[in-house]
């Protein structure tokens, strides 16, 4: 007897995943005209920073348009819309909040790509399941809600949340966080700062060389990870050894020298709440937490807020070169509301239009489907009536059937032509 597969339990976990996923924000990242190789692959760099939320592979085309892009977003349940462009002055950032807005414009006024960060840092990263959870969202520098406080930054700060899932301690497991990026405020230059880190989990109060040996070196190997100690004599060699010195005569380090290449300080490590990812990281351990950047870097300055979505924008929020007096404003206001006034009565009128041809339409169908049936009456009234008149000929008695026979068997005869005898000549 076969076995009793047991699915139902998780079948609900399943349903959870999806809600959850189909609840969190989702982004198409794009470039937006003609932009040059660096700015391309700084598309491709963003991509990478808001997986698995985004479309990672989204291909664009010369042809398509910015309102291609609203127009499909809303059926893949796409809430935000990241869109670079080239300027003569600079690159540009747009974050457009799907489907009615704001639109924030951002001037890019600096950045530096993933390959340009991993280069110039000292400790190599391998990129794998790190991209598989979303990042953790820190906000630093913002200046706290108050009468003085600028009214664009709170939307700012709103902006950059809304593009991350929201953070829920109690379902928050502590192996998925595994990514930070920090959106701080520069209040001496006036822009944001954006930086994407990857969260490094080390051993606590031992040098490089004891973690060399607790962990071992990576290697190709199927076998695993093992040090390579074959050219010390001692493991006293390896380990006390001050850098750079060939052998164990150079002398030992000291204990203040070992100290100094310990991972963090006290502020730096934390004592784990649950098992997270690497070697010997179980829960309960005192581990060091480090941030290594992984890149993109973007210095943003904001230049200005706008209601709606690009096509339909409405009132300027905020502008950061352009000011308005309050009579400006208002007329500003007044001509957005009067255009957005003309839109409505655009779309009504052209809705009773549709409605009024799709009724006559209607009618005009009923009509040929009535007239269609008065001509299947007529029809079937004219069949009746030569039925009738078949029906009162007069009737053909035998011998008048036996003449007709044989009249109609001469004119066979005379019609079928009489065949040619065939003549065989004389071999």
């Amino acid at each position: 007897m076969a076995r009793r597969r047991k699915n139902r339990t998780h079948l609900k976990g399943d349903v959870a995943k999806d809600e959850n996923t189909a609840s969190g924000p989702k982004s198409f990242i794009i470039k937006h005209g003609q932009v040059g190789s660096s700015v391309s692959q700084l598309v491709r760099d963003m991509r990478k920073v808001m997986e698995p939320n985004t479309a990672s592979r989204l291909k664009e085309r010369n042809r398509n348009k910015l309102k291609d892009y609203l127009t499909l977003a809303p059926a893949l349940h796409v809430t935000h819309l990241l869109a670079f462009t080239l300027t003569d002055i600079a690159p540009s950032l747009r974050i457009v909040r799907l489907s009615n807005g704001p639109t924030l414009s951002f001037r890019v006024e600096r950045y530096s790509l993933t390959k340009d960060i991993l280069n110039n840092s000292k400790r190599a990263r391998s990129i794998g399941m790190e991209y598989l959870t979303p990042p953790l969202l820190v906000l630093a520098s913002f200046p706290p809600p108050g009468p003085t406080t600028p009214a664009h930054l709170p939307l700012v700060m709103k902006a950059f949340q809304s593009l991350f899932p929201s953070l829920s301690p109690q379902n928050l497991t502590l192996s998925s966080a595994r990514r930070v990026v920090l959106v701080a405020h520069n209040p001496d230059r006036g822009t944001i700062d954006f930086r994407h880190y990857i969260i490094t989990v080390k051993p606590y109060g031992v040098s490089k060389r004891v973690r060399r040996v607790l962990e071992g070196a990576p290697t190709k190997s199927s076998t695993g990870s093992v040090l390579d100690l074959g050219n010390e004599r001692d493991v006293a060699d390896f380990v006390l050894r001050k850098r750079g010195e060939p052998g164990p005569d150079g002398g030992y380090e000291s204990a203040a020298s070992s100290a100094e290449s310990a991972v963090g300080d006290d502020g730096d490590a934390v004592n784990l709440a649950d098992d997270y990812v690497g070697r010997n990281n179980k829960k309960g351990q005192r581990r060091a937490v480090r941030l290594d950047e992984v890149g993109p870097r973007l210095e943003l300055r904001l230049v200005k807020i706008t209601e709606g979505v690009p096509g339909k924008e409405g009132a300027v929020m905020y502008h950061e070169f352009v000011k308005k007096s309050k009579k400006e404003a208002a007329a500003q206001n007044a001509a957005h509301a009067a255009k957005e006034k003309l839109r409505k009565e655009r779309r009504e009128e052209q809705e009773r239009n549709v409605a009024r041809k799709k009724a006559e339409k209607d009618k005009d169908d009923r009509d040929v489907h009535f007239d269609n049936a008065e001509e299947d009456e007529d029809g079937s009234d004219s069949d009746g009536d030569v039925q009738d008149d078949w029906n009162n000929e007069e009737e053909i008695t035998d011998g008048e059937e036996a003449e007709s026979s044989d009249e109609e068997e001469e004119a066979e005869g005379l019609r079928r032509p009489t065949k040619k005898q065939k003549v065989r000549g004389k071999g």
